[in-house]
């Protein structure tokens, strides 16, 4: 009985207190709380944390091995986005990539500065970076027709791409992976013309970024007066054919002004002094790539894929400079093979295999593929690579990955002029005096990376 007094004492007194708050007044607080409610639902919010551990082994031309039996990292990706209509959308993410404990310092610094005991409880920097910030707008018609159409611009996302996705256990990003994976800032602007060309799934992607600004932050920025010239590039994208099980996809790249160090310290003996070393970067020239990628889904087989893809790059080297040793234009190029299935021992897992092979002259822009001993994509060799990839739980998986390079020519992953691009045939530096030369203690004829992580993601 008096619990039946006390609720009619409530809703007295709650009719009371709308009866004394206008409409006017109660319709700004609805409106506040629905926008209030709007704006949660157009916020995005995830994260991303990988344990990995590494074991890596190498085998020197000088006939020498070098190890690591555990490189342990923790890498943590935070994303933010906000969609605010069907248009218009803004993504970021933050990345903090680090190897456990304090690297050794071998390079003549301080050892102790920034100790990374007390990293993180002092007002030290633990170098947190923005991998990513842009927005991204897209419509449905131009300029009066019916073309769907998307432009975007700030840091974009040009790591994990197509293909290397596959094996990272990640949505692709949107170039080809086989000539490209590089952190940039850029632009793109895209258009979708299946319906205008009759083919499914046309689309036309034009980019431009770039990855090094010759300026001088310190005071303006004003330009750097040393040989530099800024670094840009500029791609077309075509997907020439899209459905269910097939895709096809045509890339073309130009990076211009790319850069070498002035002098690696190397002579002709292969003999390192260290007075003559110089890293100072200089302009030596341009390059041009281009890809072509195959990928087919075989549903009866349970969404197999099987993919082939094709890679060419050709010099364009500044008058009287050298670029991967030559004055001349030289060629490159790169075939790219391999298989995703179905898990033999889960429902959810993917097993993969992948064969990669790059001649002589092949450079691509691959420098951010996350493998630890190198980018196998851009080996002038041979590399193999096996992985399975299971789900655990809600969330969490594990992958177990094993990558074999064999390099043919040294300069697989430098820069672009004589000094470390320089492809020098490996069988060279691995027969007696050769091998006993600076070169050859510190040129990697066989590189081998075995990854077991474990990964959380929301």
């Amino acid at each position: 009985m008096r619990l039946g007094y006390k609720l009619l004492g409530l809703a007295a007194l709650t009719t009371s207190v709308f009866a004394q708050t206008s409409n006017e007044e109660l319709l700004k607080r609805i409106e506040a709380l629905e926008a209030k409610q709007t704006i949660a639902q157009k916020v995005q919010i995830g994260a991303d944390y990988r344990f990995s551990c590494d074991n890596l082994h190498y085998k020197m031309a000088s006939g020498d091995t070098v190890k690591n039996d555990s490189v342990l990292t923790n890498r943590l990706w935070l994303m933010l986005g906000y969609k605010e209509d069907e248009h218009l959308s803004f993504h970021a993410k933050i990345a903090y990539n680090k190897i456990f404990g304090q690297v050794q310092v071998t390079n003549g610094q301080a050892p102790f500065d920034g100790f990374d005991w007390f990293g993180s409880t002092t007002a030290t920097d633990n170098q947190v970076r923005i991998k990513e910030a842009y927005i991204d707008y897209k419509d449905d018609t131009i300029f009066g027709s019916a073309i769907p159409w998307d432009f975007g611009i700030g840091r974009r996302p040009t790591t994990y791409n197509k293909i290397i996705s596959l094996r990272d256990d990640m949505a692709a990003s949107s170039p080809l992976g086989h000539i490209v994976s590089a952190e940039f800032d850029g632009g793109h602007l895209g258009f979708d013309l299946d319906q205008v060309t009759g083919i499914s799934g046309f689309r036309i992607k034009f980019a431009a970024g770039r990855g090094l600004s010759q300026v001088d932050p310190q005071i303006s920025p004003t330009p750097v007066a040393a040989s530099g010239k800024n670094i840009n590039m500029f791609d077309v994208n075509i997907v020439t054919y899209a459905d269910k099980n097939l895709h096809t996809e045509l890339q073309l790249l130009k990076a211009t002004n790319l850069v070498d160090i002035t002098n690696a310290g190397y002579d002709n003996t292969g003999t390192f002094t260290p007075a003559n070393y110089d890293a100072t970067l200089q302009t030596v020239g341009d390059i041009n790539l281009a890809s072509y990628m195959v990928m087919y889904n075989i549903e009866s087989m349970k969404n197999t894929k099987v993919f082939a893809s094709f890679g060419l790059s050709q010099t364009d080297p500044n008058g009287g400079q050298a670029m991967l040793g030559s004055t001349k234009k030289e060629t490159g190029t790169s075939v790219w093979v391999g298989t995703q299935f179905p898990s033999l021992i889960s429902e959810k897992g993917r097993w993969g295999i992948e064969y990669n092979h790059g001649s002589k002259y092949w450079r691509p822009f691959t420098y951010s593929e996350d493998t630890m001993v190198g980018s196998k994509i851009a080996a002038r060799g041979d590399a193999y690579e096996a992985y399975f990839t299971e789900p655990l739980y809600k969330g969490l998986s594990c992958q177990l990955r094993y990558t074999y390079i064999d390099y043919k020519y040294t300069g697989s992953n430098g820069f672009f002029g004589a000094q470390t691009g320089t492809p020098v045939e490996i069988s060279s530096l691995t027969t007696t005096p050769a091998s006993q030369s600076d070169l050859a203690r510190n040129v990697v004829d066989v590189a081998q990376d075995l990854r077991f992580y474990l990964r959380y993601r929301f």
